[in-house]
């Protein structure tokens, strides 16, 4: 049916690529949506718990947790999901090697090397690591990155608890709910940015070996995210109090636990990155593998099981890999405020893809099947989603 073919992306695949085999167990998996979901998001959740108040970013946290997780599951291939996914996928990449970039030069301060440079240097570690082509390799470099970021998490946790404890108040000056609505939206867009590995949901499931279970391990994964999130922007707003910084380690003294700190999560990062930007291979190759010169081709079987790759397409792949990585680092060495682009990719993209565009496809392709309370949730999202975008779009553009 020529007529009635769309366009379909990777990582929201038709059924009957999605059900092919893959190889990762549940471990591997559950590891994989860890690493790409926690980032350095989590770092500015106590600011937003100050910004909201310590209830209200807690419900604000959880409620995003929740969102995503459901809208997960709406989202259907198409060209305009493909481009803000893609989209999504960049700004991540990019803010993780900003955020690289700023530590590694704050802690080895004494080179006098700009936070650009340090970004640079990394691009050839990068490529490489994106070289690897399966999602399952890439669990055990997720496993090393989840085991630098609980450690480098549990240090500022320790520092928070220590701080509350010598502390003669703890709830005394602390604001649980805000009376301003841009301390509760940015709180929400904190949130969803800390929860915008949403990209890779359908790559991790064709990874996986038992696919039926897929879901049931995603809802375990975002139940603990969503935990340790909240654990983290509330002993994080209860130690520092009105004194919390944007970034939360920057709250931390001048010693080596400050420094373990900063140098685990750039190692957590640098091994986040091949997963972060595994969705944008996807895309590329999709659109690589149309080309006449990527296959040769199988004239009984016109199915991707029918085709070789050539060594021209092979080439390609790489080569895309490579300058793909190049591009992301060239654009992160060029980013004025780490705040404010973290700000405007949560608010207008990741708001776009997690709320607004699940909501409408799942209304539109599936009405006649949803009874009223269905349809009412998709209504109430896609009006949050996009009321929050708007704002959120505004209250960053007068924020420069």
């Amino acid at each position: 049916m020529e007529g009635s073919k769309t366009t379909s992306i990777p990582l929201l695949q038709e059924e009957s690529s999605r059900c092919s085999e893959g190889t990762a167990s549940r471990v591997q998996t559950i590891a994989n949506i860890v690493v790409s979901i926690v980032g350095t998001g989590v770092l500015g959740l106590p600011f937003a718990f100050l910004t909201a108040g310590w209830l209200a970013g807690s419900v604000a946290t959880v409620f995003a947790g929740i969102s995503v997780y459901y809208c997960m599951f709406l989202l259907v291939s198409r060209l305009m999901v493909e481009t803000l996914i893609g989209i999504s996928q960049c700004g991540g990449c990019v803010v993780n090697l900003v955020f690289i970039g700023q530590n590694l030069s704050s802690v080895f301060r004494a080179h006098n090397l700009s936070f650009s440079t340090y970004i640079l240097l990394l691009v050839p570690i990068e490529i490489g690591l994106s070289w690897i082509r399966s999602l399952s390799s890439l669990a055990h470099f997720s496993i090393f990155a989840n085991v630098c970021n609980v450690l480098a998490m549990g240090i500022v946790v320790k520092e928070d608890i220590q701080q509350v404890l010598k502390s003669e108040f703890l709830f005394d000056d602390r604001t649980a709910i805000t009376s301003k609505f841009g301390g509760l939206a940015f709180a929400v867009g904190m949130a969803v940015f800390c929860f915008e590995g949403f990209g890779m949901t359908l790559a991790l499931e064709a990874s996986m070996k038992d696919k039926r279970s897929f879901p049931k391990v995603l809802a375990q994964a975002f139940f603990g995210i969503a935990l340790l999130y909240v654990l983290f922007g509330f002993f994080g707003y209860m130690a520092y109090g009105d004194q919390t910084k944007d970034i939360i380690t920057l709250n931390l003294p001048r010693n080596w636990w400050a420094l373990t700190v900063q140098i685990g999560m750039c190692l957590g990062l640098i091994f986040t990155f091949p997963i972060t930007v595994h969705p944008l291979n996807e895309i590329i190759e999709r659109r690589l593998k149309k080309n006449k010169w990527f296959y040769n081709s199988n004239k009984e079987n016109d199915s991707d099981h029918g085709h070789s790759t050539t060594r021209i397409g092979v080439l390609g792949i790489y080569s895309s890999r490579g300058i793909l990585v190049i591009g992301l680092a060239v654009l992160a060495s060029y980013v004025p405020e780490f705040g404010v682009f973290t700000s405007l990719v949560g608010s207008t993209v990741c708001a776009l893809i997690a709320f607004v565009f699940p909501a409408i496809f799942h209304l539109k392709l599936l009405a006649s099947s949803l009874n009223l309370w269905q349809k009412a949730l998709d209504l109430f999202i896609l009006s949050c989603g996009l009321l929050f975008a708007v704002y959120g779009t505004y209250n960053t553009v007068i924020s420069v």
